[in-house]
């Protein structure tokens, strides 16, 4: 199956994580990081799950919960109430991350390489997730620094002030170091 790689704009937005252990805390996370508030649904708590800066309702999960949201995450060790959350979910339109079976799911959180504002996601195409992980820290080790980052915008910028031939030699300069940094032919 292919999916769509896309980057969602979160912050502010409204999110539901119904389920209170380790995976509801890996994706809690996840979308404290992007921006997004998020609304924590579950009769108990990971110990560290409780702690960060989350809306949470200490119960099970009820119809209803989803109404306004931006997306839900079904992260519960009940496979009956993570299918509930994805029909009602999947029934209002919502992006829904089935942490137990992401074949159920619209959405699945990809693993992630970030480094001075850049990211790159990573999915292995298949259930493989330990995979895509250490793809994704390959991937960090190859991405460049802050200062390299801004030098190329800078450099970039000022080619595109030059007239021609010399903007198209200095981007051509600068698109063979990029990629000979990246580990890439010319």
């Amino acid at each position: 199956m292919s999916l769509l790689p896309a980057f969602l704009d979160l912050r502010g937005a409204r999110t539901v994580v119904v389920g209170g252990g380790p995976v509801a805390l890996r994706r809690t996370r996840t979308l404290l990081g992007s921006g997004a508030q998020v609304q924590v649904i579950a009769p108990d708590l990971h110990p560290d799950l409780a702690a960060l800066p989350v809306q949470v309702q200490r119960r099970p999960y009820r119809p209803g919960d989803l109404n306004g949201a931006a997306l839900a995450v079904a992260a519960t060790s009940l496979a009956d109430v993570n299918g509930q959350v994805v029909g009602d979910a999947r029934a209002l339109g919502i992006p829904v991350n089935d942490a137990s079976d992401a074949t159920r799911g619209t959405l699945r959180f990809a693993a992630t390489a970030a480094q001075a504002g850049v990211q790159v996601a990573v999915s292995s195409g298949r259930e493989l997730p330990m995979f895509s992980q250490a793809l994704a820290e390959r991937i960090t080790a190859l991405l460049p620094s802050e200062t390299q980052l801004d030098d190329w915008s800078a450099r970039r910028e000022a080619a595109l002030t030059c007239p021609e031939p010399q903007r198209s030699s200095a981007l051509g300069t600068l698109r063979d170091e990029i990629r000979r940094a990246m580990g890439v032919g010319a």
